[in-house]
């Protein structure tokens, strides 16, 4: 895939106001910690993330994510009625029907001839977007469009905590230790065609996906039934399952990705990775052979925001003058399905 009119214009976002330590979780595992005879600080060593953010119980997802969309198109000066698409992307979405799309489109004074729809590709959603926006501006079909998330960790934290308690041993831990992890948060990212003035934007060079779909049972986040006629949430990760085979599938795609977008791999500025963690930086890192320095992170202090975590790192990236006018910065994806998404952008 290659462009040669796409701008990423602008982007924008929302943290969400409650900070949640790794402690704070612990504290509440205890009696876990206690049967299984873990030393205080094992998810902050697990993981190296200290802190995340929660949106306040019962926030509506469409609201973070037109908060950020109204952030984006405020910075770049592009009105709502110049919009040729929006996109919902995240896993998280407020109902199976209409498309959360609609209610953020609405709340943004989206409408008339705009594309509305949501997508969803576990943690690619954002990306998929993207490359949605873009394919239509490449095409000439529209000027600009909007790519929105919003993600919640709250709920599913509370409900496999409480899980955890109940059944008090190591292969619940395993496998759900990936959730306490989990961040919250919105984003938006604009993408135009650079006609709209007084805006020098991002030129989006082009990408590469690659997939491993059958390791499509390694990360699982749904409802089941209990038995009683209701449904609950649940959700179960293979950790290592998906770091090592996600691992691979990156190598395989940064191959890929470097000459399709016209790089060398000592080209390459900087890169925002998926955020995870410290074990799955670690490993991407020195598979591709991409100094840790030009890595740029937030997972110590935000978690894994799903979809919203590697657009809204880029920004806060960005803001902190880490990424700079003219570097060629590589946007790197891995998802659960498996699925592996790498844009370029000439910032």
């Amino acid at each position: 895939m290659k462009y040669s009119k796409v701008q990423i214009t602008s982007l924008g976002y929302e943290l969400a106001p409650v900070v949640v330590t790794s402690s704070e979780l612990e504290s509440r595992l205890e009696p876990l910690y206690k049967a299984l005879r873990f030393p205080a600080g094992q998810l902050q060593a697990l993981t190296g993330i200290r802190e995340r953010r929660w949106w306040e119980p019962g926030y509506p997802l469409s609201r973070g994510a037109a908060a950020a969309g109204k952030k984006a198109l405020d910075a770049a000066g592009v009105r709502p009625e110049d919009i040729g698409v929006l996109i919902y992307t995240g896993v998280c979405r407020e109902q199976f029907e209409p498309a959360t799309a609609c209610r953020v489109a609405a709340n943004l004074g989206i409408g008339g001839n705009a594309a509305i729809f949501d997508i969803s590709n576990a943690c690619l959603g954002v990306l998929n977007g993207i490359l949605e926006v873009a394919n239509r501006i490449e095409l000439g079909q529209i000027r600009a469009g909007l790519v929105v998330s919003c993600e919640s960790a709250r709920e599913i934290n509370d409900i496999m905590i409480n899980r955890m308690l109940a059944e008090k041993n190591m292969g619940q831990f395993a496998s759900s230790v990936a959730t306490l992890t989990g961040g919250s948060g919105a984003v938006a990212v604009l993408l135009t065609d650079g006609s709209f003035g007084g805006n020098r934007g991002h030129r989006l060079l082009g990408g590469i996906t690659k997939a491993a779909p059958e390791h499509n049972n390694l990360c699982l986040w749904g409802v089941t039934p209990d038995g009683s006629g209701k449904y609950v949430q649940q959700m179960s990760t293979d950790a290592v399952s998906v770091m090592n085979f996600g691992v691979e599938l990156g190598r395989k795609t940064w191959a890929a990705f470097l000459p399709e977008v016209g790089w060398q791999s000592s080209q390459v500025d900087r890169v925002v990775c998926h955020q995870v963690g410290s074990a799955h930086q670690s490993a991407i890192l020195k598979t591709l052979g991409i100094p840790a320095d030009k890595d740029f992170t937030t997972f110590e202090y935000l978690g894994n925001m799903g979809t919203v975590s590697l657009p809204l790192t880029l920004a806060i990236a960005a803001e902190r003058d880490e990424v700079m006018p003219g570097e060629k910065v590589g946007l790197l994806g891995i998802g659960s399905g498996l699925n592996c998404l790498m844009l370029g952008v000439q910032w």
